[in-house]
């Protein structure tokens, strides 16, 4: 007879995002041409949790140089699987994007998905780390070549209002 261990208690990894924060946004400016230029910008978010933390939602506003971010992150907790969804939406488009799936490890999120870039299939990556009870880091990074390399194209330093 195999036993199987059941899978870690995740419903609490979010728990450092709860509440108001400042974002310091870096940006690459033209994501898989090989461009290095970045620039930054402001914004802000509120998180919440729902469902006794296995569930919460999140408003993020920025005013990039492209025009203003209205964005919306929605995430759930699946207790069978010990994995997260995360679901974005924009105010540009009113529907939720595809969900990046993943799980905390050591505390640190990695969370994986597929998108389009100009017109082409790529693989999607976000990653979360917690640095301490005021401040955490979100990064996205792309990749072409099936996750064997990763671009990083969008950084955001987060730190808790008071």
């Amino acid at each position: 007879m195999t036993r199987t261990t059941p899978p870690r208690d995740g419903t609490h990894d979010f728990d450092f995002l709860h509440g108001r924060w400042r974002i310091h946004n870096k940006r690459l400016r033209h994501p898989l041409s090989g461009s290095s230029e970045w620039f930054t910008f402001e914004g802000s978010s509120e998180e919440r949790p729902l469902w006794n933390g296995q569930a919460n939602i999140e408003e993020y506003e920025a005013q990039p140089p492209e025009g203003r971010i209205r964005g919306l992150a929605l995430r759930l907790y699946n207790p069978q699987s010990g994995q997260w969804s995360i679901h974005w939406s924009s105010s540009a488009t009113g529907m939720l994007d595809a969900p990046m799936i993943g799980e905390f490890r050591d505390g640190r999120g990695e969370f994986h998905g597929q998108d389009r870039f100009e017109g082409r299939a790529i693989l999607l990556r976000f990653i979360w780390t917690s640095d301490g009870p005021d401040a955490c880091t979100w990064e996205q990074a792309f990749s072409v070549d099936g996750g064997e390399s990763w671009e990083t194209n969008w950084i955001m330093e987060f730190t808790r209002e008071r």
